[in-house]
């Protein structure tokens, strides 16, 4: 069974790095001589540098993630509450995301592929739950839609392509309006009362 500690040794090493050099120049080598590993012991926790990454963003951002997670179970919540949560929750890690890249060294070409695998990641966690309580308030006949998968996935690509603000940079008024735009198009979609997701909580 893998020992925990010596993954997030792992993990804390290739933080360490990323504050030294650029991703492209970090070998596996280097990553476990920091870690205090062996290369070949590295492979039993992680099959691939990429893997090692993956992971760090995974647990960098663990926390608004964890707390998105939740809010599928809490079905005492109305659907319209967990949504406009679950829309904070991507600002929280779309902010979380943006600190470490603030105050990252790392290239421009590091911090775009960070960047990519950080959506990927993102996407991937919030895209069920997301869908679990849109299919719940369909359920319940608090929101008209035929496709929740389709319609959580657009609203979080927007959601974090705007909020992390790196792929289309915009000013704070453009953010505002293509939320706004957004939150106005989930509303009259689905038939959720107008003002029911409150889209300032994103910007606030």
């Amino acid at each position: 069974m893998p020992d925990i500690n010596k993954s997030e040794k792992i993990l804390d090493a290739l933080q360490q790095l990323l504050e030294e050099k650029s991703i492209q120049n970090i070998s596996v080598s280097e990553i476990a001589s920091r870690a205090g590993i062996g290369k070949g012991s590295i492979y039993y926790y992680f099959p691939s540098k990429d893997a090692i990454v993956d992971a760090l963003i995974a647990r960098n951002y663990e926390q608004p993630i964890q707390t998105a997670k939740k809010l599928s179970t809490q079905t005492e919540v109305s659907s319209f509450t967990r949504m406009a949560m679950m829309f904070q929750a991507c600002r929280n890690s779309s902010v979380a995301f943006m600190q470490q890249k603030t105050n990252s060294t790392s290239s421009v070409q590091d911090q775009a592929f960070l960047h990519q695998k950080y959506l990927k990641y993102l996407i991937a966690e919030l895209k069920p739950v997301l869908t679990d309580i849109i299919s719940q308030g369909i359920e319940k006949g608090e929101i008209h839609f035929d496709y929740p998968a389709a319609l959580a996935e657009i609203a979080l690509i927007v959601l974090a392509v705007k909020l992390d603000n790196t792929l289309a940079p915009s000013s704070l008024e453009e953010i505002e309006e293509t939320l706004k735009g957004l939150i106005s198009l989930l509303e009259k979609g689905t038939e959720i009362p107008s003002g029911t997701l409150g889209y300032l909580t994103l910007i606030n």
